[in-house]
């Protein structure tokens, strides 16, 4: 059986920054929640999406403190959004179009949750290599010699 909606897919909650916090605390909160991305919010609006690879590729790569320049600056700004109650197909619709690998998930203007391909797959296609990845514990559990701890 597949998920019809977004809401069945997404993973709730939100993890969030402010555009004026640094990246090294955004970093540092995706390290705490093991996670490779942030919503960048100013109250409750969501004003961008800033990833681990925002952080290397836009900032760290061309030698910018991540201590002194803020997740706003480095975020992707204005993410394309879905709602809840959207279908799944909308969401793999919009990641296509806009090439895109999350999506936050926005109801009644307040983000709720994300949806990312790996939801995605885990939900359409759970024998999939994506679903498979998409459950594999992260790297950070990885010792420097490449072996999982227990």
């Amino acid at each position: 059986m597949t998920a019809d909606l977004v809401k069945d897919v997404m993973t709730a909650g939100v993890v969030a920054v402010r555009p004026d916090s640094s990246l090294v605390e955004a970093a540092q909160l995706m390290r705490a929640q093991d996670i490779g991305d942030v919503l960048v919010a100013d109250g409750q609006h969501v004003v961008g999406v800033l990833t681990d690879r925002d952080i290397t590729v836009r900032a760290v790569a061309d030698g910018i403190d991540p201590l002194t320049v803020s997740a706003g600056s480095v975020c992707t700004p204005d993410p394309v959004i879905v709602a809840p109650d959207d279908p799944v197909s909308a969401a793999v619709a919009l990641m296509r179009a806009h090439a895109v690998r999350r999506l936050p998930v926005v109801e009644d203007g307040m983000p709720v949750g994300m949806v990312s391909l790996g939801d995605l797959a885990e939900a359409q296609d759970p024998d999939s290599a994506l679903a498979d990845i998409s459950r594999a514990a992260p790297d950070s559990v990885r010792e420097s010699n490449g072996r999982e701890t227990l």
